[in-house]
């Protein structure tokens, strides 16, 4: 299924107010066919703030949320059953991404979380293994330099920056096409080591979009 990822912990999100990011999922899920998923992101450094944007992210008629681990947490149950119970029936996807807030779900934990998945964004192929062998959580990857693998291997699919710039790359990468991955290279640098103003130059070049940032 097609998904787009509104207030992505990664992009500009923390520079929106709460109103703001409300508005700009009920927006995008206007806009968008039914047959697209529109995941809102709502991971925050406390429970209840993570509980808030979730429940505001809910009501503006989000199909799934995506809730980044807690810098510094290790009550990371508290804070996905906190999450999952203002969710209701709204599936709430975990996202490991250490690099932005360490140190991130561990594997082990992975199945005991009320969580319907997991986005890995760490691009770390071990991790990878092991998330797709030794637990049953459907894995999204967020990390282009690893699609070619994921895809074949069973991964449940793709949540990427790099989706908005070269979107048919992506797809044909995580169908297994090294050729589509190696020509990803540009864009999985520019989003990796420039985000989220790297990614802005490039939709610009493509889409003619604009290219100034909330985020200096």
């Amino acid at each position: 299924m097609e998904h787009v990822l509104v207030a992505g912990s990664t992009g500009e999100a923390a520079a929106l107010t709460e109103g703001e990011r409300s508005r700009l999922t009920m927006a995008v899920r206007d806009a968008l066919p039914d047959d697209v998923a529109v995941l809102a992101g709502t991971g925050a450094p406390s429970s209840y703030q993570a509980m808030r944007l979730t429940s505001q992210a809910v009501d503006a008629g989000a199909d799934a949320v995506l809730a980044l681990s807690p810098k510094g947490s290790h009550e990371l149950r508290t804070y996905f059953t906190a999450v999952a119970h203002v969710a209701g029936d709204t599936p709430v996807l975990g996202y490991h991404f250490p690099a932005m807030s360490a140190p991130g779900i561990p594997v082990g934990m992975l199945q005991e979380l009320p969580i319907a998945g997991c986005k890995d964004s760490t691009g770390d192929p071990t991790r990878l293994l092991q998330e797709l062998t030794e637990t049953e959580v459907p894995i999204f990857v967020g990390s282009t330099a690893v699609l070619a693998m994921a895809g074949p291997m069973g991964a449940a699919g793709a949540i990427l920056q790099a989706g908005n710039v070269a979107p048919e790359l992506c797809v044909r990468a995580f169908g297994g096409d090294t050729g589509a991955q190696l020509a990803l290279a540009e864009a999985h640098l520019a989003t990796k080591d420039r985000a989220p103003n790297g990614t802005k130059e490039l939709m610009a070049a493509r889409w003619g979009t604009a290219t100034h940032s909330r985020i200096r």
